[in-house]
């Protein structure tokens, strides 16, 4: 089963002339290959996939590129994405085929979740997470979108390794040592209350609110893909 249909057509012409022509007439090139079938290298709408591109589940997720003129099925995992350093605008994308059964190792990316109330948070503490994806090894479709991790019962010194989480059935992390996934640390140090801070205007020197949920932000993950 796949979560997204893209609509492609096949792609004659390569090289960087041909691809400039393609993205100013609004498409995106790509290309297709593995599975011991031919590589097909196709182009597809550039807005339609660029707002795909936005959603998180697009990365990790089956999907299946419908290709004019092509027969058969194409049920593939992204496998990488290039973007433009300066516009941040995608410029190429490369899909690997794949089948359900097919096991695959893919980054998954990790969210706390239910900190807002937790008692370490509550006396000030901050979410630190350490690894934000996780390398999951699992069947291609049963790739969990996000690994969550509950820390409503975290005080603030107490640490999640990847041992305590519960991954979704049929998926495993592969490692030797029990690393750290995330803490819930120490609140940073305030100013000196003794500190008459002389020369220093009015509130400088305050933690603001915005500090604490800068740990909250997720990165933005490209996830990479290995074939096993």
């Amino acid at each position: 089963m796949t979560d997204y249909v893209i609509e492609a057509e096949l792609r004659e012409e390569t090289g960087r002339s041909a691809t400039r022509r393609l993205r100013r007439a609004g498409k995106l090139p790509g290309i297709i290959y593995g599975g011991g079938k031919p590589d097909i290298a196709i182009t597809m709408n550039y807005n339609t996939v660029s707002n795909l591109l936005a959603e998180e589940q697009f990365h990790t997720s089956m999907l299946e590129v419908k290709v004019k003129g092509s027969r058969g099925k194409n049920s593939v995992l992204l496998k990488d994405s290039q973007w433009d350093p300066v516009m941040d605008t995608a410029t190429h994308l490369d899909f690997f085929r794949v089948s359900g059964k097919d096991t695959i190792t893919m980054d998954v990316p990790v969210i706390a979740i239910n900190y807002e109330n937790a008692p370490g948070i509550v006396k000030g503490g901050l979410i630190d997470t350490v690894r934000h994806s996780l390398e999951i090894t699992c069947r291609a479709d049963s790739i969990p979108d996000q690994i969550e991790v509950d820390c409503a019962d975290m005080e603030i010194g107490d640490t999640v390794h990847i041992e305590d989480i519960t991954l979704p059935e049929g998926a495993e992390v592969l490692h030797d040592v029990n690393f750290t996934v995330l803490n819930l640390s120490t609140p940073k140090a305030g100013p000196d209350p003794e500190d008459d801070g002389e020369g220093e205007g009015e509130g400088e020197g305050e933690d603001t609110a915005e500090d604490a949920g800068t740990t909250e932000a997720a990165e933005e993950i490209r996830p990479s893909l290995k074939y096993a």
